[in-house]
């Protein structure tokens, strides 16, 4: 399934929208399932820096189907996979990368958030997450998109 221009749009905005109400300019990377560029916006005063990790969240999340802070569980020590960050190029495995599923839960995309504190790129994905989810297809069926909220305990606060 294609990821339509509608949802990456939604997204976008919703992330710009969210971005602006915490006050925190970010970089966010939307991704087709294939891990291809769909669309990216670079906030006014958004950390140049963070664009490559935007990036690279949102590849995660569309490669492994899950937030990215759920690959890292699998990273880290006494995890069941150390290394696995070091691999397909390199992977972001902490929170602000969150994939996007079609009506049926199939991977349609995945957002990637980076410019602020790990729990701020979390918050502004989730917000970019749940537009999607909320956008109808030409049939009337709601796209999906996991519900993030339930994740917030396992997140620490630093910059991403």
């Amino acid at each position: 399934m294609e990821l339509p221009q509608s949802i990456s749009d939604a997204a976008l905005a919703a992330a710009s929208d969210e971005a602006r109400i915490i006050g925190v300019p970010m970089n966010v990377a939307i991704l087709d399932a294939g891990a291809n560029l769909k669309a990216f916006l670079r906030m006014d005063g958004a950390l140049l820096g963070s664009v490559d990790i935007a990036l690279r969240k949102a590849r995660t999340a569309a490669l492994f189907g899950m937030n990215t802070e759920a690959v890292g569980e699998f990273c880290k020590p006494g995890g069941t996979s150390p290394g696995l960050d070091a691999t397909n190029g390199g992977l972001v495995v902490f929170a602000g990368g969150i994939p996007l599923r079609d009506f049926e839960g199939r991977l349609i995309g995945a957002v990637g958030v980076s410019g602020g504190s790990v729990i701020q790129d979390f918050q502004v994905a989730a917000a970019a997450a749940e537009a999607a989810r909320l956008i109808r297809d030409e049939g009337g069926r709601q796209w999906a998109a996991p519900h993030a909220g339930h994740e917030r305990s396992a997140l620490s606060s630093g910059q991403s």
